[in-house]
């Protein structure tokens, strides 16, 4: 009888070897994958929050305020333009649980009169491929996704298309309600919403580590509205030169979905500033430089593999790289300064 031959153990590894290559082959084009489809949801998600400023405009005949702010002091803290449009985005039970008549956050839960709705976790105010779960801030649910103040402040404050509808720290004319007549640049051609990471809690962060975008560093320039281009690439140089010790100045994005102030850009709004995904910065005369101040260059991050997801003023998503070009991306950050730029442009 012919005895039986197994595998040699150079076979064997050579098989093993092979098996390796192959699944070192297909992991990545697997995670490929899985990210397409985390984009194409976060993309969902933009175009379903872009429907509801459309539709909030449509009942109201203005876009929604950054934040309702109606005081003539500094703060408080106010019912944000994510809670406008609560009914827009299937959430009515929530919307008549906001007690729009009272400070909305004081000093964390079991402080202010909105807890429910504070605590309370929107899923489609989350980025798919956002990788941090934690609530940054005593428990309050958080946002990947933020409206654009505007281009750079030094060139003119508040150009964006969600703007504060009253700022006592700044009245300039660029602060007022308005509809989609007001952004006449062009709707498609006006960025509305963007995203950005979530703050990473309790983290000690600098511009070297691994999740500097989500933290804001000081430019220690200053910076005053309608300062000029000079002003405007004095705070663009500086923050792209800050040194990798740099430590953060503080970190407050996505910290709270349904409440903010007007003189705050970090926690739900950004700037188009700094290109996407690149480090963001305050300055030094800003009114509050923990949250950036109403004309802090913080910028649109994501996960997303070189690019972040915009949704202009038309409710078209469109997926802007990290190399557009730096006049192209503070043109389509401005509603009305009269900017010419081709679609090709970003």
């Amino acid at each position: 009888m012919r005895a039986r031959r197994g595998f040699t153990l150079i076979e064997l590894l050579v098989v093993i070897a092979i098996i390796a290559v192959l699944i070192a082959l297909l992991l990545p084009a697997v995670q490929a994958a899985r990210e397409a489809a985390r984009r194409a949801q976060c993309v969902n998600n933009l175009k379903q929050l872009g429907l509801a400023v459309h539709n909030y405009a449509s009942v109201n005949g203005v876009l929604p305020a950054q934040s309702l702010e109606n005081t003539n002091s500094w703060g408080p803290w106010n019912a944000a333009w994510t809670a406008a449009l609560l009914p827009s985005m299937e959430q009515q039970a929530l919307y008549n649980a906001y007690n729009f008549n009272v400070l909305i956050y004081n000093a964390g839960p079991g402080t202010a009169a909105d807890d429910t709705v504070g605590l309370t976790q929107i899923g489609s105010l989350l980025c798919p491929s956002e990788s941090i779960k934690i609530r940054p801030f005593q428990g309050y649910g958080t946002t990947s996704y933020v409206n654009n103040q505007g281009g750079p402040g030094a060139l003119a404050a508040f150009t964006g298309v969600i703007v504060p509808g009253h700022n006592a720290l700044n009245n300039n004319s660029n602060i007022a309600s308005f509809g989609f007549e007001g952004i006449t640049d062009g709707t498609s051609n006006t960025a509305m919403l963007s995203e950005r990471l979530i703050t990473v809690s309790g983290a000690s962060l600098t511009v070297s580590s691994s999740n500097a975008k989500r933290a804001h560093y000081q430019s220690g320039v200053t910076m005053n509205d309608g300062g000029g281009q000079a002003q405007a690439m004095a705070l663009y140089n500086a923050c792209k030169g800050l040194p990798g010790s740099t430590a953060a100045q503080n970190y407050t994005f996505g910290w709270m979905w349904h409440t903010t102030m007007s003189y705050t850009t970090c926690n739900i709004s950004y700037a188009h500033h700094m290109p996407p995904n690149s480090l963001s910065c305050t300055y030094s005369n800003a009114e509050d430089v923990n949250w950036g101040g109403t004309m802090g260059a913080i910028t649109a991050t994501s996960n997303h593999s070189g690019a972040v997801n915009i949704c202009f003023a038309d409710g078209s998503v469109k997926f802007v790289k990290d190399t557009v070009n730096l006049n192209a991306w503070w043109a389509i950050g401005s509603r009305n300064q009269g900017e010419v730029i081709s679609a090709d442009a970003y």
